[in-house]
């Protein structure tokens, strides 16, 4: 893809966590629409690019198919980024991922169609790949997911293909490793930190600690998925891979950063066992990012250079100035 000219971006959820950050880059390539309904984003993590003028934001919900295909209009890329953004509040509402996630999608690609607008790239998830025991490329579908955040995220995927093969849409699709950092708004860490601020005196951690991901930095994510569109041919209408480190971080790892970086290192940690934190969770993933880095992109930081800065950044969020930087 030539950046040449000035890139026209739509990024749906893109006042969360990961937009926000993905905003951060593509504001140098042109003018930026943020379409988000703010019940998990924040305006402040875009409100340096709205006073300068570089980004616009809409807010609205991407179930709300006639105000997106009229936001959408006029753009080169859609970015879409928004969903549930925790997998176990689908066991309270099952309906949360179906509308969040299978739902919304289908209303981004009703509105490309509609609108004209042919280029897209979808976040998915390493979730889709169930749970098993190998490393995951991007052919591994043999298990089906477990979670309904799963399940929706792998009926998006589906959704996409048809799209891409009966309307001419060219798509990138990237499956996310955990994805931690700065401006996060939930995941492990985020949890922890919240729960030691609660009760200083203890840690309890869901599932014996031994449950191992691979963690993504949000600057790798976003930096990732641009340059899986720059250099992947548009003749290549349907692409996909894997967006993660090779190494993985076992949950015991977080929760005793957590607590270093906490005003209470003293906190007792408590497992409560089990193998797995909740039903639909994976206790142990890996997966391979081989396709990208054939391409030449690398991740910066590893599993665990990328939990032990997210770690940093969070307790600053959490605690203030109170936080300590976490020991070796």
């Amino acid at each position: 893809m030539s950046t040449a000219s000035p890139l026209r971006s739509f990024v749906i959820g893109g006042a969360g966590f990961i937009g926000s950050h993905l905003i951060d880059l593509l504001v140098a390539r042109g003018p930026v629409t943020a379409y988000d309904n703010l019940t998990v984003g924040k305006r402040a993590f875009l409100e340096s690019h709205l006073a300068s003028g570089a980004a616009s934001l809409v807010v609205a919900d991407a179930l709300d198919l006639d105000r997106l295909t009229a936001a959408m209009q006029g753009h080169d890329v859609v970015f879409h980024l928004a969903a549930n953004p925790e997998a176990r509040w689908g066991l309270t509402n099952t309906r949360l991922d179906l509308e969040q996630g299978t739902i919304a999608t289908y209303n981004v690609l009703e509105a490309m169609r509609r609108t004209g607008t042919t280029r897209l790239v979808f976040a998915s998830s390493g979730t889709v790949y169930g749970e098993t025991s190998a490393v995951a490329a991007e052919g591994d579908l043999g298990a089906l997911p477990i979670s309904l955040y799963g399940a929706s995220k792998f009926a998006g995927e589906a959704l996409i293909s048809a799209f891409v093969e009966c309307f001419g849409l060219t798509a990138r699709i990237y499956r996310f490793g955990n994805v931690v950092g700065p401006r996060g708004t939930h995941g492990a860490a985020l949890d922890f930190l919240n729960k030691l601020r609660d009760d200083p005196t203890r840690l309890q951690v869901l599932g014996d600690g031994l449950q191992s991901k691979p963690y993504l930095h949000v600057t790798d994510c976003a930096a990732g998925m641009l340059f899986g569109l720059d250099h992947t041919p548009l003749t290549e209408r349907l692409a996909i891979y894997n967006l993660a480190p090779t190494d993985t971080t076992p949950v015991s790892r977080i929760a005793e950063l957590c607590v270093k970086c906490s005003p209470s290192p003293d906190a007792v940690i408590e497992y409560t066992g089990g193998d797995r934190g909740w039903p639909g969770d994976v206790p142990r993933s890996r997966m391979d990012p081989s396709k990208l880095a054939a391409l030449g992109f690398r991740v910066r930081m590893s599993s665990d250079d990328a939990v032990a800065s997210a770690v940093r950044a969070l307790a600053e969020q959490v605690f203030g100035a109170a936080a300590p930087a976490p020991s070796a």
